[in-house]
């Protein structure tokens, strides 16, 4: 059994960690422009510093070595490296293409080869879904039935 922490919410210099959030640049990453992806929930990495933000928020940074990136990250965008984490391959905004037909009792509501915008990502089980808007529809569609809209950019997920 791992020993209770004392100090809970915070993280130790070294400390293997995974970001539950996308982290994109708010500004202060220098060289890239305002809202780049820097990395993507899911990745691990470890902490190298504990500081403040405007002197009441811990900032973790920390060295995302597959990115090759220190990033500063909130607590609450990091879990223990040790914690169940169950990835998903899309993330809020991404565009989506239905794999197949969509429907409810025998009638299509949305067509095979329909785009899609990812407005939740569900992941209450093991098997996760979606909230898709498509065009005038939302629907609750399982990973196994949707695809990357644009393949040639889309960034498969670190899992």
């Amino acid at each position: 059994m791992k020993p209770e922490r004392f100090d809970e919410g915070r993280f130790e210099y070294g400390e293997a960690v995974r970001v539950t959030r996308n982290v994109r640049n708010d500004g202060t990453y220098p060289g890239l422009d305002v809202g780049h992806l820097l990395v993507r929930r899911g990745s691990l990495g470890n902490v190298v510093e504990v500081g403040t933000f405007l002197q009441d928020q811990v900032i973790f940074t920390v060295h995302f070595l597959s990115q090759g990136r220190m990033v500063g990250c909130r607590l609450e965008e990091l879990i223990s490296a040790d914690e169940v984490w169950n990835p998903s391959r899309f993330e809020f905004r991404d565009k989506v293409v239905c794999t197949l037909d969509l429907g409810v009792q025998g009638n299509v509501l949305v067509a095979k080869g329909s785009d899609g915008e990812v407005m939740k990502v569900i992941r209450d089980d093991a098997r996760i879904q979606y909230h898709v808007a498509f065009h005038a529809r939302t629907l609750q569609v399982p990973e196994s039935a949707l695809a990357p809209a644009h393949p040639e950019t889309f960034c498969e997920p670190e899992f």
